[in-house]
């Protein structure tokens, strides 16, 4: 099968916290569109505040649907602008975690998104990470909730341990049991491992043998080239085979454009997909 055949049994997103990231985020929905995307997904885009004002969210939410883009998945409070891998988990920011649940779902809904993304938060030196999953499983019971109100799955996601040294969840398997366990305690069923091909393979992992092993469980996936995480082409990965794969383990979802892109600017980074792909 060749690339543009694997990719043309697929839709793809774009990722607005780090494509066009050239341009002042409002921007961003109409610069996708005009590169062709119809949809576009988000990391939390209000930096460090849980609940930024109202006027804030109405501007963004504008933005996307004048460009008539949806919004797909959006990251619940991750605190990645300061470097931080995710709230649920962490003791001292449990409150602003929970405080972000509904203005983040509300958001979502509005846009029609139908995922929500909950980083699971580093380890805490000197807290006991027995109480950091305990309070983690609390929260993502929460988020389930959120997002089961407003017909969205909840998204676990595993990253990569060389450049989040203090996540506990860098590998397949262990994102899994956490959607499993989440999955358990509310009988919803609408927790869903987030299957990023570029951490699993920065991790070390075989993303083909994750796709092949754990095709029930995921909920939504991600790329970029690794090991430079850029635009496929530019690295190691072989994304003919691994979009054959997602399609042949019955992969209906959209595929997410997660890459900083090399060369240039971002609408110069994809002529590996023909734009009637997009």
């Amino acid at each position: 099968m060749n690339h543009v055949t694997a990719a043309a049994q697929h839709r793809f997103t774009v990722n607005l916290s780090i494509l066009f990231a050239e341009l002042p985020l409002p921007e961003r929905p109409a610069a996708a569109a005009a590169a062709g995307f119809t949809a576009a997904e988000l990391w939390w885009p209000f930096g460090a505040d849980p609940t930024p004002d109202p006027a804030e969210l109405d501007a963004l939410a504008t933005a996307f649907e004048t460009a008539g883009v949806r919004l797909t998945g959006l990251n619940l409070l991750d605190d990645l602008s300061l470097g931080g891998r995710g709230t649920l988990s962490l003791p001292a920011e449990s409150a602003r975690f929970r405080a972000n649940l509904p203005v983040a779902a509300r958001f979502a809904e509005r846009l029609g998104a139908g995922a929500l993304n909950a980083l699971y938060g580093n380890r805490v030196p000197g807290a006991d990470p027995a109480a950091q999953d305990a309070l983690a499983l609390e929260n993502l019971v929460l988020a389930a909730h959120a997002a089961h109100r407003i017909g969205a799955v909840l998204l676990v996601e595993a990253l990569n341990s060389a450049e989040s040294p203090d996540y506990p969840l860098v590998t397949a398997r262990a994102a899994v049991d956490v959607v499993d366990r989440v999955n358990a305690a509310t009988g919803l069923g609408n927790a869903r491992f987030l299957c990023d091909l570029y951490h699993l393979a920065r991790n070390g992992e075989d993303p083909a043998a994750v796709i092949d092993r754990h095709a029930d469980r995921i909920g939504h996936v991600q790329i970029a080239d690794t090991p430079g995480r850029h635009q496929p082409g530019t690295g190691d990965l072989d994304f003919e085979d691994l979009f054959a794969r997602l399609t042949a383990a019955g992969y209906r979802g959209r595929i997410g454009l997660e890459y900083r892109p090399a060369g240039g600017a971002s609408a110069d980074s994809f002529g590996w997909l023909p734009r009637e792909l997009r």
